[in-house]
């Protein structure tokens, strides 16, 4: 199975899928503020410009899955998707957001290009429908309880709504508690469906749960996944970044500092290139 044999989903002037050079979705886990916002997409633009690099900016209004419920969702639908089309108009980069329930769908995609499903709700036949009748591109991340094949049956319930705009996403498998492992056999397994893969470097990392009322991670290793994932040849890479990751309101220990992020667009894009012979 080769990853490289996918159809290719275009979002504003990146093309995903196929033997095109990797996408890279970045962005902080959550909204803070309009400022914050926009200094993390200067940031993230600063670290893409030394190598070319386009990129789709990510962040979440809401984190509907939080550990505890102490802990901070975000800004709000309103309020986020105003953030989110300021980012858009200001910077000209396409935009990725989490949707959560079927009428979050249409006007998260007023705003932003790609809708995303979490892993928790990837079989929530209604939210895939709804999100799917949009029109938008559709960033699916494979629960950790599923298989890979399994997303088969998930892409297949929002093709039925005639939009093949889709991604398939990896962010690691249940290893027992609070622990992932990534198992790479599934990115040409997902991608044997015919649409593009993703991989979830950042969430991958995470130790759910582990910090009791909170979610723990391992940083340091994201980058040595996401090589990983370049050598088989994956569509685009997912990676959460924040100026101060450790004091960030969710995901922190996860995130990579964005002052790290030039060179490791840059090390990322030389393993994608020789995976694909570019």
């Amino acid at each position: 199975m080769d990853v490289t044999q996918t159809k290719t989903v275009t979002v504003g002037d990146i093309n995903i899928g196929g033997s095109n050079p990797v996408a890279f979705i970045t962005g902080p886990c959550q909204l803070e503020s309009l400022d914050h916002a926009r200094m993390m997409a200067e940031k993230i633009a600063e670290a893409c410009a030394p190598t070319g690099t386009q990129f789709i900016f990510k962040a979440s209004y809401d984190k509907a899955n939080r550990s505890s419920i102490s802990t901070k969702r975000g800004l709000g639908m309103e309020e986020g998707l105003k953030i989110l089309g300021q980012i858009k108009e200001e910077f000209g980069v396409p935009i990725l957001t989490d949707v959560h329930d079927a009428a979050q769908c249409a006007p998260a995609a007023e705003v932003c290009d790609i809708l995303q499903i979490p892993a928790f709700l990837c079989r929530q036949t209604d939210l895939l429908l709804a999100a799917g009748k949009t029109g938008a591109a559709i960033n699916v991340k494979k629960g950790q309880f599923l298989a890979p094949w399994d997303m088969g049956n998930v892409a297949e319930k929002i093709a039925s709504t005639g939009n093949e705009r889709i991604m398939l996403c990896d962010r690691g498998t249940s290893f027992g508690y609070n622990t992932l492992v990534s198992d790479f056999r599934g990115l040409p397994t997902m991608a044997a469906t015919g649409y593009p893969t993703v991989f979830d470097a950042t969430h991958s990392v995470q130790q759910p749960g582990g910090q009791g009322t909170t979610s723990g991670g391992q940083r340091e290793f994201a980058p040595v996944l996401a090589r990983a994932a370049c050598a088989v040849g994956v569509s685009a890479l997912f990676i959460e970044t924040h100026e101060d990751p450790d004091n960030a309101p969710s995901d922190g220990p996860n995130m990579i500092p964005v002052d790290q992020m030039a060179d490791l667009i840059k090390r990322l894009r030389d393993f994608d290139a020789l995976a694909k012979g570019l």
